[in-house]
């Protein structure tokens, strides 16, 4: 039961940019037919992959075991934490958006909550910047969260390599 909910470490960034496009589909999809019905599975994608990494979620599933592996191109492997934490912000503003619409009625702000997903996302499949990695570096280069939390991650400033 305990490596259910372990995140992997290292990800492979194909796979992680993979999986945002799919969060960029779905974030369109939801927006652009006016369906908020489809937060509930971009909430539930979110929040399984902070849990458990690709493991409970379906598209996580689909990208890692079927899509990746197909590609013709090498894995890349980046630190785990920053990712999971960008799954994080992730589940944070969708499950925000799920309360927001089906709690409140407040459909407009689910939306902006969803549009900032879709930034994010875009952010990480088009351009290989991960929004919420570079909150996370800037956390820990101001001591808010411990560089042992990421000893592998390179400082976005200086290029250098966190220490413990």
């Amino acid at each position: 039961m305990a490596d259910l909910f372990r995140f992997p470490n290292p990800v492979n960034e194909v796979s992680a940019r993979l999986v945002a496009g799919g969060v960029v589909a779905l974030c369109a999809a939801t927006l652009v037919l006016d369906l908020p019905v489809l937060l509930l599975p971009l909430a539930y994608g979110f929040v399984a992959r902070v849990l458990t990494g690709p493991t409970l979620s379906p598209l996580g599933q689909l990208v890692t075991r079927v899509v990746t592996p197909r590609l013709p191109v090498p894995a890349k492997d980046v630190p785990g934490p920053p990712k999971r934490f960008a799954q994080g912000i992730g589940a944070m503003l969708s499950v925000a958006a799920v309360v927001a619409h089906f709690g409140f009625g407040a459909t407009g702000l689910a939306y902006v909550l969803v549009g900032m997903i879709l930034v994010a996302a875009t952010l990480e499949a088009v351009f290989a910047f991960c929004l919420g990695c570079t909150i996370f570096a800037g956390l820990m280069r101001a001591g808010l969260i411990p560089r042992s939390a990421c000893q592998a991650c390179d400082d976005i400033w200086t290029g250098q390599r966190a220490t413990a």
